[in-house]
């Protein structure tokens, strides 16, 4: 791992930990959450192309653990703020991660997503 993104993945889970709504009994914590996608944020910062392994296996974990409603929103909040302060973010990539990793979601995903829907 390069210094700048473990640099940013750190600086993301501390965010998280500090700013993101506790969930109570969620499937995942926001650090927990920031883990589990930190092998996507170089793919996500790049230019599209074949998507790493660990990266969708990282978006099926999510998808397979945040099953109830409070628990989607909970890692939506964690997910549009690390969304919203990953640098040089390509927002294409990021809209089309979901269908690439063969999880169907029923929502865009972008940076100014509405969680509370």
């Amino acid at each position: 791992m390069t210094s700048t993104l473990l640099a940013n993945v750190t600086f993301l889970v501390v965010l998280c930990t500090i700013f993101c709504i506790p969930f109570g009994d969620a499937a995942l914590s926001c650090p927990q959450v920031q883990f589990t996608v930190a092998p996507c944020l170089g793919y996500l910062r790049g230019p599209s192309g074949t998507v790493p392994t660990l990266c969708c296996n990282a978006v099926r974990t999510l998808n397979n653990k945040a099953r109830t409603t409070p628990d989607r929103q909970g890692t939506c909040r964690c997910l549009r703020v690390i969304v919203q302060n990953l640098p040089r973010l390509n927002l294409a990539t990021l809209a089309a991660l979901p269908t690439k990793c063969g999880v169907n979601l029923p929502y865009k995903a972008t940076p100014s997503i509405d969680c509370n829907k």
